[in-house]
C-alpha cells in the first residue's frame, strides 16, 4: 500500500492525566478522515488500521474524535456514522472493565447499564411471543427511566470531560440520546393507542439503539472519563448525583475517595452576616430563601458560564452541581443552542432586555423568562433565567380575599383539567392526537407546508412513505420527528390554515 498522507493537526489540550503517542494519533486520524471523506473504502480502511496499529485504547479513540472537528467533520455526521467508524477498528479497540468500587459514579453507571440490559432481554423475549400489552407497558415503564441515566451524564459527567477539553462526548452522545427519547415516545404512543403492528415494528430499532448507546458508554466514555477525570472531581460528582436520581438501581453508597477531606474543605462556607442590598442575611438564610422560592432561578455570567441555580425541591427540569462552571451552550441540546446564543447576543448588545417562552409538557404549563442582568452603569453582567410551573396560576379565576387552607391536590387536579382543555382548544380542533391523514383530507395544502417547514420532513416527499405515515401518525408523532413540541407544530398549522382561509 502507498504511504498515508501527512496531516497537520492543531494542538488540543490533553490534560495532565492523558499522555498519548501523537504519531499514532495522526495515523489513526488519517485513516478515519480518508474514509469519512469517501476517499478510502471500508475494506481498505480496516486493512490500513490493522497495519498502522496493534491496538487502540478508548482514550486514543476519544482524542481522535476531538481532532476531527479541525477537518470539517460535524457533530451530526459523527453521530450518524459512529457505527461505521467503530467498524473500521474491529477488534483493535480494547476496553477493559473499569475497576472501581461501589459508590463511584462510574460503578453506578455500569450497574444501570446492566439493569437496562435486563429490560432489553425481557423485550426480546416479548417479541418472540404473543403480543401482551400489559407486559410491554411494564417493560416500557422501566425502560423509560433511562432518561435519568441520560440526565446524570449530561449534568455531571459531560461537564467534567468538557473541563479537560473534550466536548465531543456531550455533543455527539446527547444527539444519540435525543433519538432514543424520541423513539421511546413514539413507541409509547403506539402502545397506548393499541396500534400493535406499528409498535412492534419499532422495537428492534429501540433495542438496537439503546444497546449501541450502552456499548459506546462502556467502550469509550467510561474508560476515557476514568483516565481524565480526577478522583476529587468524582467525589464532587457523587455528591451531586443524588439530586438527579438513579435508573433502575438503588441509591449507591457514598464515595469518599482519596480526595474527600480536600473536597469538604473547599465546599465549606462561613456563616457570617452578608450586607445584601436591602438588609443583612446570613449565608444560611440566603440559601434557605433560594430553596423556598416558588420559581427556579439560574444565573449565567457575562462570560456565558453557568454560575448559580436555586436548589428548589420542585424543579421543572433537573439540575446538579455539575453544571456550575459549564459553558451555557453545552447545557442545551444542539437544536436549542442557536436560540440561546441569539438571546445572549441581543442582551449583550443592548437590543433587548427580556425574552419569554411558554410550553405545555405532561399536562403542565411551564413559563420561562430570560432577563438581561446589568450593573448600575448599564454594563451587561449576564442572564437570569426564571422558570415555573404555572399550571395552577393559569387556571385561577375571580378573587380569593379570605384565608383558605383548601386542598392543593384538588386544585391541581382541576388545573390539570383546565390545562388539557386549553391545550385542545383552537379554531380548527387540532390536538396532539389528530391523525395527519385526517387533517390533510380537510386541508390538503398543509402537505406542501410541512415539506417546507423542516428539513427533517424531506423524507416524507417519498409518496409511499408519506402515504404510510399519514395513515397512522398523529401530530404528536409528526412534531417529534420534526424537532417541535406538539404545541409548536399545532400553532404553526393553525396559523397556516388561518392564512390560507384569509387569502
Amino acid at each position: 500500500m502507498k504511504p498515508l498522507p501527512e496531516l497537520e493537526l492543531a494542538q488540543i489540550p490533553m490534560g495532565k492525566h492523558l499522555h498519548l503517542d501523537q504519531e499514532k494519533v495522526k495515523r489513526i486520524m488519517t485513516i478515519k478522515l480518508l474514509y469519512l471523506r469517501g476517499e478510502m473504502p471500508m475494506e481498505e480502511a480496516q486493512a490500513r488500521m490493522r497495519e498502522a496499529v496493534d491496538k487502540v485504547t478508548a482514550q486514543e479513540f476519544a482524542i481522535c474524535e476531538q481532532h476531527l472537528q479541525q477537518f470539517g467533520i460535524t457533530d451530526d455526521e459523527l453521530a450518524d456514522r459512529m457505527e461505521e467508524i467503530l467498524e473500521i477498528f474491529g477488534d483493535l479497540l480494547e476496553s477493559a472493565p473499569p475497576d472501581v468500587p461501589p459508590g463511584h459514579p462510574i460503578h453506578t453507571y455500569l450497574e444501570e447499564v446492566a439493569a437496562l440490559r435486563q429490560v432489553l432481554g425481557e423485550m426480546e423475549g416479548l417479541l418472540a411471543g404473543k403480543f401482551l400489552p400489559d407486559a410491554w407497558k411494564e417493560a416500557y415503564d422501566r425502560l423509560e427511566r433511562i432518561g435519568t441515566h441520560f440526565a446524570r451524564k449530561q449534568n455531571q459527567l459531560f461537564p467534567a470531560l468538557e473541563g479537560k477539553g473534550f466536548d465531543k462526548p456531550s455533543k455527539v452522545m446527547w444527539t444519540l440520546e435525543n433519538r432514543i427519547r424520541n423513539l421511546l415516545k413514539e413507541s409509547r404512543g403506539h402502545l397506548e393507542a393499541g396500534r400493535e403492528r406499528e409498535f412492534l415494528d419499532l422495537q428492534e430499532e429501540v433495542i438496537t439503539l439503546v444497546e449501541d448507546m450502552m456499548g459506546k458508554e462502556e467502550e469509550i466514555l467510561y474508560p476515557t472519563a476514568l483516565e481524565l477525570v480526577t478522583d476529587e472531581e468524582f467525589v464532587r460528582m457523587r455528591q451531586g448525583d443524588d439530586e438527579i436520581g438513579y435508573c433502575l438501581v438503588e441509591t449507591p453508597p457514598p464515595y469518599v475517595g482519596a480526595a474527600w477531606g480536600e473536597v469538604e474543605e473547599k465546599t465549606a462556607h462561613p456563616e457570617g452576616v452578608l450586607p445584601v442590598n436591602q438588609g443583612r442575611l446570613t449565608l444560611e438564610q440566603v440559601n434557605l430563601i433560594f430553596r423556598h422560592l416558588q420559581v427556579d432561578l439560574s444565573y449565567v455570567d457575562e462570560e456565558e458560564i453557568v454560575r448559580f441555580y436555586s436548589d428548589t425541591k420542585h424543579r421543572v427540569f433537573p439540575r446538579s452541581p455539575g453544571v456550575i462552571g459549564r459553558e451555557v451552550r453545552n447545557c442545551h441540546p444542539r437544536e436549542s443552542v442557536a436560540t440561546v446564543e441569539e438571546i445572549i447576543r441581543a442582551f449583550r448588545e443592548g437590543e433587548q432586555d427580556e425574552a419569554e417562552f411558554w410550553l405545555e409538557m405532561g399536562g403542565k404549563f411551564i413559563y420561562i423568562t430570560y432577563v438581561a442582568v446589568r450593573d448600575g452603569e448599564g454594563k451587561f453582567r449576564g442572564v437570569l433565567e426564571t422558570m415555573q410551573d404555572a399550571t395552577r396560576i393559569r387556571s385561577l379565576t375571580g378573587s380569593q380575599r379570605l384565608l383558605s387552607w383548601g386542598s392543593k391536590g384538588e386544585q391541581s387536579e382541576e388545573a390539570d383539567k383546565a390545562t388539557e382543555q386549553g391545550r385542545e382548544g383552537n379554531p380548527y380542533g387540532l390536538t396532539p392526537d389528530t391523525v395527519l391523514g385526517d387533517l390533510l383530507k380537510e386541508y390538503p395544502h398543509l402537505k406542501e407546508f410541512l415539506f417546507n417547514l423542516s428539513p427533517k420532513y424531506s423524507k416524507l416527499k417519498n409518496p409511499l412513505l408519506f402515504k404510510t405515515m399519514a395513515s397512522v401518525a398523529t401530530l404528536e408523532m409528526v412534531s417529534a420527528r420534526g424537532g417541535f413540541t406538539p404545541e409548536e407544530l399545532i400553532g404553526k398549522l393553525v396559523e397556516e390554515i388561518g392564512r390560507k382561509k384569509g387569502s
